[in-house]
């Protein structure tokens, strides 16, 4: 291992101790596992001769006749589940983390380190999305294996919602160190990220919008802040088409929203940079 990545190695296993001691990690994998464990025990899923499928939940059966679209269907409302409210908790929950950097004493004792600040924050980053991403994965792999050995059915689509879940969080968390450099509140971070997922589905709906507004220098405003902003919606359909088997019209938004993750990402790394404590 070369000296770079030690440091960096170092300030990823420090994150994850973090994360377990605040029991952030331990409530991630309970909900996960309540979740797989209602899999398990409360929906039952009988095939028959793969065509005919009954789904029963608390004990109420629904027939149905297309065992492929019940799967698919039930997966993608599982998936829809855990990319808005997993992404909420995952940022309400690494805000505290990121912030905890900036505590006086503990950021004295970080720069003392042989590590450079670019280093020290990449670190912190990364132990971040790699703490929500473990628990993403637990959560879709154990679910996809309990769809597959039910139904027989082991389609790739819904494992790929994990890597999206798991980027837009990557993207969001750049809003929270970018926020945590600059104002060093865990309170301000979370505001401004959930501010973000608020207004970003409303921005999707953007040809509405605009028939709506009376100006055009309004409609410039709207259409700015659609592609500049990260298209939390957007990517959300991505994700139901990829699980149905559906054609995805637009890359786009993925692209341009890794392109703000990146830049701000950049912005917060540079400000910490030139920041004296």
């Amino acid at each position: 291992m070369s000296s770079r990545l030690i440091p960096a190695a170092a300030l990823i296993r420090d994150t994850f101790r973090e994360a377990f001691a605040r029991r952030i990690f331990w409530g991630f994998a309970g909900c996960s596992t309540a979740l797989l464990a209602f899999l398990v025990f409360i929906m039952r899923i009988d095939v028959v001769a793969g065509a005919l499928a009954t789904i029963t939940i608390f004990g109420r059966a629904m027939p149905t006749t297309d065992v492929e679209g019940l799967v698919h269907q039930t997966q993608s409302v599982i998936a829809m589940a855990m990319y808005f409210f997993g992404m909420a908790l995952s940022v309400f929950a690494s805000a505290g983390l990121v912030a905890a950097v900036f505590e006086p004493g503990r950021i004295e004792l970080l720069l003392s380190k042989p590590v450079s600040r670019s280093q020290l924050l990449l670190g912190r980053y990364v132990g971040n999305v790699l703490v929500v991403a473990a628990n993403i994965a637990y959560l879709t792999l154990g679910s996809w294996i309990i769809f597959g050995i039910k139904t027989g059915m082991w389609g790739a689509g819904y494992l790929l919602s994990s890597v999206f879940t798991t980027f837009i969080f990557a993207v969001l968390l750049a809003v929270i160190v970018l926020v945590g450099v600059l104002w060093e509140s865990a309170a301000v971070a979370i505001m401004t990220t959930f501010g973000i997922m608020i207004v970003t589905p409303i921005l999707a709906q953007r040809a509405t919008i605009e028939r709506l507004l009376s100006s055009e220098w309004s409609r410039d405003v709207v259409r700015i802040l659609y592609y500049v902003l990260p298209k939390t919606s957007d990517i959300s359909v991505i994700i139901r088409h990829l699980i149905l088997n559906e054609p995805v019209d637009s890359w786009m938004p993925v692209w341009s929203t890794a392109l703000f993750g990146a830049v701000v990402l950049a912005a917060g790394i540079w400000h910490f940079r030139r920041r004296s404590f």
